[in-house]
């Protein structure tokens, strides 16, 4: 084989993993704009939703928006998600004078979530989302639906942070030095 024959099939290799890349890249653009403007839509949405209380009645998402939120999604068969409630329970007594807000919206049913904050109270709102609530928490971005899942909300209603997984001190420390 001649050496320019070998060098054009180099160039047009070349010239093919280019292709490859560029349109691999343009996938993934697309990918992650549809994906970007689905999370902004579910927080939108998220505003418009209301969810059950223990005491009855709803709860109006409305009523915490202007303010930054802590919003953390939890069960009581979840043993992470019971390890951390003292913790974010701290956080908003911590913070709820300098604008926090805290709400613990429980993928549960209403009697064990009654049980459990009549022998752990929480100085925080709790509402029931029952298991619809890990489709609202994919939506915010808990892409496997499991918990302990938590999104931290700016004042404006943004998604400013999401947290899979138990929460730490770091965490919320983190959180409290966010532009709000």
């Amino acid at each position: 084989m001649s050496a320019s024959k070998s060098s054009r099939r180099g160039w047009l290799a070349a010239a093919a993993g280019l292709a490859l890349a560029g349109g691999g890249a343009g996938l993934a653009w697309r990918t992650a704009r549809r994906q970007s403007q689905s999370l902004a839509e579910a927080e939108q949405l998220f505003w418009q939703q209301q969810f059950g209380q223990l005491e009855g009645g709803m709860l109006s998402m409305r009523a915490f928006k202007g303010r930054p939120l802590v919003l953390n999604f939890w069960a009581t068969w979840c043993p992470p998600c019971i390890e951390e409630l003292p913790l974010i329970d701290n956080f908003f007594m911590e913070n709820k004078k300098k604008g926090w807000q805290v709400l613990g919206l429980a993928v549960d049913q209403a009697a064990p979530v009654t049980r459990f904050l009549t022998r752990s109270p929480l100085s925080f709102p709790v509402a029931l989302a029952g298991f619809p609530g890990i489709e609202v928490s994919r939506s915010l971005g808990n892409s496997n639906g499991a918990l302990p899942f938590t999104v931290v909300f700016g004042s404006k209603g943004d998604v400013l942070h999401r947290k899979m997984g138990k929460l730490s001190r770091d965490d919320l420390r983190l959180w409290e030095r966010l532009p709000v």
